[in-house]
Order: C-alpha cells, then structure tokens, then sequence
C-alpha cells in the first residue's frame, strides 16, 4: 500500500547549476547532492538525476508533465520571480478548476514548472 508521495526526479544537464536554481529561486535545501526537499515538507524531495545509464532508455522513458508549488499570494509571487529572471509562460495567471489560479513556466532543463494559489477557505 502506497504511504507518501516520496519524490520527483528530474534528468538534469548540470547538476550544479540545478541545486543552484532550486536552492536560490525556491528554498530547497541539499539532503544529499541531488536530493532537494522543503523545510515545510521534508518528506517529498525532488532527485535530480546527471549521467545515468540509459538501462532501457531509462532517461527517455518516464513522463512528468510538470511540478507544481503551491504559494500564498500569486501576484506577489509573479513579480518576485520576474525579478529573478524567469518568464512565465502567460501574461496573467490561469483559474484552476478548483477555483485557484495558476502559472506555467520553464526550469533549467526544460521541465515545466507551477504556481499554484489554492482557493481560501
């Protein structure tokens, strides 16, 4: 039986450059090199994978569509990361279907990040 959601793993050009990324932009601390988590959520972890073999084509095989991060206010949150250079991928963000919003941009590797402002309660 499934207990946690335990990790993301991302294949990674370089590995540096990508603790860095998420370290600086987002707050994730080291673990272990490769092993990334929140303080707020130390049990799930995103693995950043650099020169794996391709058993299989272990590289190209797995599909994540994208990771998403949940934050308080979204319009704060745009502008702060706009400062730090990324681009989002709209000029405003998105309703979610549970009444949120949301907006999609891109990390180092090209993997499809989010932003997510859950609806208050």
């Amino acid at each position: 039986m499934i207990s946690k959601m335990e990790h993301i793993a991302i294949i990674v050009t370089d590995m540096d450059h990508s603790i860095q990324y998420y370290s600086d932009m987002f707050g994730f601390k080291v673990r272990l090199r490769g092993f990334l988590y929140q303080e707020k959520q130390p049990s799930m972890e995103i693995e950043l994978i650099r020169d794996i073999d391709p058993i299989g084509e272990y590289n190209k095989s797995g599909v994540v569509n994208h990771i998403a991060f949940t934050v308080d206010d979204i319009n704060q949150t745009i502008s702060h990361y706009e400062k730090k250079g990324i681009k989002f991928l709209s000029i405003q963000p998105q309703s979610t279907l549970e009444g949120g919003l949301m907006i999609l941009f891109y990390g180092p590797n090209g993997e499809l990040l989010q932003l997510i402002e859950r609806v208050r309660n």
